[in-house]
């Protein structure tokens, strides 16, 4: 553990104006308030805050910074409050440390219990200083260090599983790979035990068998550049056990089968001889296709600039190689706080965190608790894409990313109302995979809306968020137009008229926050008709007879204008379409299921809450179902797909349900406008020579 002067002589020879008086008392304040606590180490609980103190000052960070590593746990685990901090260290350490109890606060609740409101907040406190963060992966980093110490072998698995999910792709995304691959290496020991052995045992053997190998890969890469001229620094090292299990899992492939366990960083002095060294090496040995990046031209979304290959060295071995200026090393592996030094003046390096704005509208547009995980995992972690929009602004985006999630990262409207896309000037469909370098246009309308079948494609969380949260939105509303036009007839059996304010009444003693919630419960059928009367005029129900003897209302539900799937479900057993008579039951949460008024799945719901339901004046479109009986021989399928083109209906999806020697039966959905343009089909269907039977199902 540091003592207090090597802190603070530590922090005085990078930062000579450090005020050392501060700092002392700060290294002081954190022994007294932890007093007697101690970790499952047995040292003295201080020693936690000035261990992660001292990883800052190799950070060479300011000294609040170095402070507030000194005090995060003391609000969270002592009885020091913030306002005490704040008149004791001033309210920048005060905001510091209250940003870094934030997350302390969430990873004390259980994982499916996290609090959205108050990650919003430690994704805002980072967005605003991103010192919050550095401070929260440096206590981190220490925590797994010592974690062989706690006793309880799910706990440590918890703890590694939620390094290895958020903080070592947190640590990534800012550029920090020291701490990445030290959290990864720790976590993986944690939850593979036996994969860890396995590795690390057959790393030894090759170190032992194999002897300096390293050393004379990277004299031999450094003879072959000084000869070119060029003056560099070669460094040579073993691939990290947790890449190479990640490697054998991601290929499926045994440790033999990875060849290129050894990786090489060569520093330059300059950009350009980056480039001259890898035309050096590219002529020297042989390359291997398709590994070569330059994130130099393209740097990584975390600010990352290297120029990355892979060649083959004597013998058929491969060995990974970076390149990269001392500037770019240093950047590299300290990332985001590297621009964090003292002499940075504390300017923000804010080009480089706007995935944490991102983020912060990613837990917003979040419904629940798991789905804002799953978002902010996909945010943090996935490899990156870059593609163009047509003026030449570049965006990365995972891979696997679509013109939606592409749309969505340029501005939630454009994202919103896209219906088309065009890919290095091609029309492509919405679900095209976008791919390194594509230019993407979107073609937008005001009158379109994103669709729930977009989630079955896009990758991003931003889009996931945006997506769920608009369908949402337009479900709510359309729930409550149905909700409404129940809530009239429900009116209509009171014994008097009701006003606004009988509304208003009616909410508090429900319990709602106002007139539309009311008519969102009523539409999802999560309050019965009578608890709605009995709330809107107490005692009104009190000698009114059983549903079931209730007046029948005047006029039908009318469900024009409403989407299938959003405030009302046609039924899978019928496929209603316009000009069926149709009714409607409501189930709690289900919202209303329509029905053909012949079905016979209506049999077994006597007892349901029927409702009286009409498609409206020029209500069109709907799914029809029919089976086709055709004769066993070639173009039977063409010449009723033909009828079907003819009629102007579409096919949404057909199924070849059976098959003999002389027949084969056809499950079809076809796209029609009412019931009389699904008639004029069957009846074209019958009339065909290569038609054995046709009806609608």
């Amino acid at each position: 553990m540091l003592r207090q002067y090597e802190l603070v002589e530590r922090v005085l020879a990078y930062d000579p104006d450090a005020d050392e008086a501060m700092l002392n008392r700060a290294y002081v304040y954190t022994v007294q308030k932890h007093g007697s606590q101690k970790r499952a180490s047995g040292d003295p609980y201080f020693s936690h805050p000035v261990e992660v103190a001292g990883l800052m000052t190799e950070l060479k960070l300011d000294q609040e910074t170095i402070i507030t590593a000194l005090l995060h746990d003391t609000v969270e685990d002592t009885l020091a409050t913030p306002e005490e901090i704040e008149n004791l260290f001033g309210p920048e350490v005060a905001r510091l440390v209250d940003g870094v109890t934030k997350l302390s606060k969430i990873e004390a609740m259980g994982e499916s219990e996290r609090a959205a409101e108050n990650l919003r907040k430690f994704f805002l406190a980072m967005s605003e200083d991103i010192r919050v963060l550095l401070v929260k992966l440096a206590d981190r980093l220490h925590n797994m260090r010592t974690l062989h110490f706690i006793k309880s072998e799910d706990k440590r698995r918890r703890i590694a599983r939620e390094t290895m999910d958020i903080y070592a792709p947190l640590a990534e995304r800012v550029g920090m790979y020291e701490y990445m691959r030290e959290m990864q290496l720790l976590s993986f020991e944690q939850l593979e035990p036996e994969g860890y052995a396995i590795i690390t045992g057959r790393l030894a053997q090759i170190r032992s068998s194999e002897g300096g190998q390293v050393d004379a890969i990277a004299l031999a890469i450094k003879q072959a550049l000084a000869e070119a001229g060029l003056k560099v620094e070669v460094s040579g090292r073993e691939k990290h056990p947790y890449s190479i299990w990640k490697k054998m899992a991601e290929r499926h492939v045994s440790f033999e089968q990875i060849t290129d366990i050894m990786a090489f960083r060569v520093v330059a002095e300059s950009q350009l001889d980056c480039y001259k060294a890898l035309g050096v090496l590219h002529s020297t040995w042989h390359v291997i296709p398709g590994r070569f990046k330059d994130y130099i031209s393209t740097p990584k979304s975390n600010g990352y600039k290297s120029l990355h290959t892979a060649l083959i060295y004597e013998n058929s071995m491969r060995m990974e190689v970076q390149i990269r200026d001392s500037e770019m090393h240093r950047l590299n592996e300290f990332g985001l706080a590297a621009h964090w030094a003292y002499k940075q003046g504390g300017v923000r390096p804010d080009g480089q965190v706007g995935w944490l704005r991102d983020l912060i509208e990613i837990v917003d547009e979040s419904h629940d608790a798991e789905e804002l995980l799953e978002h902010t995992k996909l945010a943090i972690y996935q490899d990156r894409i870059f593609a163009f929009t047509p003026k030449g602004q570049l965006l990365q985006l995972p891979k696997g990313s679509t013109p939606v999630d592409f749309a969505y990262a340029v501005h939630s409207d454009l994202g919103s109302f896209a219906v088309g896309a065009k890919i290095n000037g091609r029309h492509m469909p919405l679900r095209t995979v976008l791919s390194n370098g594509d230019v993407v246009e979107l073609i937008k309308s005001r009158n379109a809306s994103p669709q729930l079948a977009w989630l079955g494609f896009v990758v991003t969380g931003k889009a996931r968020a945006a997506i769920r949260r608009a369908v949402r939105a337009k479900e709510r509303a359309e729930v409550a137009v149905i909700g409404r036009k129940l809530f009239d007839q429900i009116a209509d059996r009171l014994p008097s008229k009701i006003g606004k304010k009988a509304v208003k009444d009616a909410c508090k003693r429900l319990g709602l926050a106002g007139e539309e919630e009311l008519m969102v419960v009523i539409g999802t059928a999560k309050l019965e008709d009578r608890a709605v009367m009995e709330a809107l005029m107490p005692g009104s129900t009190k000698d009114m007879p059983e549903p079931e003897h209730w007046a029948k209302a005047d006029r039908a539900i009318s469900i024009k204008g409403l989407t299938a799937g959003m405030a009302f479900h046609l039924g899978d057993c019928c496929h209603p379409v316009p000009g069926d008579r149709i009714v409607g039951i409501r189930e709690p949460d289900k919202g209303v299921v329509v029905h053909t008024i012949d079905c016979l799945a209506l049999a077994s719901g006597v007892d349901a809450d029927w409702l009286d339901l009409s498609w409206g004046e020029r209500t069109s479109g709907a799914l029809g179902r029919v089976r086709v009986v055709l004769y066993n021989r070639p173009g039977t399928l063409a010449e009723a797909t033909g009828i079907f083109a003819g009629n102007r209906a579409n096919i949404a999806s057909l199924e070849n349900s059976g098959r003999d020697e002389l027949f084969s039966t056809y499950e079809i959905d076809l796209e029609v406008s009412d019931l009389a343009h699904l008639t004029r089909i069957v009846s074209a269907l019958r009339a065909s020579d290569a038609v054995a039977e046709a009806e609608r199902i």
